[in-house]
């Protein structure tokens, strides 16, 4: 399945590229988040190659679902895409943003791959398998590596928001006496810890489960684990919440290893 997830990410993220090199079009949602020609075309991609693949799978994509397009995932088995992660930093010429696919399985991010079009790299993971792909201009993938999360010293370092930061994340890290902090957008913070360059990756905003799906599915396949602000493990395919819309997500910690 990675293989096909892979293809498809890389893809949608040419797609990406021609847009972002062309200078994008934005339009508002209804919710006055941005949303470009680039977002479109890369979920049309994404959504024709796994019907292809896995036509009984069902598929939550963010642009379909801000257009009515909803399936039914009660089945508990079904994909999670964010087309464009990082929409904001696309329009404003950083490189931060991503392609996100995710599959699900009763409620856990089983499978996803993360791909950065604009920096030539992806991180793509299931069960304990997970690797960082350099993507060349050709998007051929040159090569692979295997990843995965470091062992916590006593001097951590937390991923944080590059637009997101907030009292509860600074709480946080004067909590657990962390004085080292990385910024980057996007999903590519999972991904950070995931390879080892960071051990926790605190979010105290909402957020949507495409959001989060893929680079929390690479996080686990590298050994670490995302939980809610019970310590419990955090979950997908949260439909008819009393407090928030479906697929909404409340706060989470990501960690790397925890010993």
């Amino acid at each position: 399945m990675l293989k096909i997830l892979e293809d498809v990410a890389i893809s949608a993220g040419k797609a990406i590229l021609e847009v972002y090199h062309a200078g994008p079009n934005v339009t508002l949602k209804q919710d006055a988040s941005p949303v470009t020609e680039a977002d479109e075309r890369a979920e049309a991609i994404i959504l024709a190659g796994l019907a292809k693949a896995f036509p009984d799978i069902p598929v939550i994509a963010e642009e379909s679902v801000a257009a009515g397009r909803i399936p039914s995932v009660e089945g508990g088995r079904f994909f999670l895409v964010d087309p464009l992660d990082g929409t904001k930093e696309f329009i404003n010429k950083r490189d931060d943003f991503t392609v996100n696919i995710a599959l699900i399985e009763n409620g856990t991010p089983v499978a996803g791959i993360v791909y950065a079009p604009a920096k030539g790299v992806a991180w793509a993971g299931e069960k304990d398998n997970v690797e960082k792909l350099l993507v060349d201009e050709n998007f051929a993938v040159t090569s692979r590596t295997r990843i995965g999360c470091r062992m916590p010293s006593s001097d951590l370092t937390a991923v944080a928001s590059r637009s997101h930061n907030s009292p509860e994340t600074e709480a946080f890290l004067t909590e657990k006496g962390i004085k080292s902090t990385k910024s980057v957008g996007s999903s590519l913070k999972f991904c950070l810890v995931a390879e080892g360059d960071a051990d926790v990756y605190p979010r105290f905003g909402r957020t949507m489960e495409w959001d989060t799906a893929a680079g929390d599915a690479v996080l686990r396949a590298a050994g670490g684990m995302t939980v809610d602000l019970d310590g419990k493990p955090f979950r997908y395919g949260k439909t008819k919440q009393a407090t928030d819309s479906d697929f909404a997500n409340g706060h989470f910690i990501a960690w790397g290893r925890r010993g």
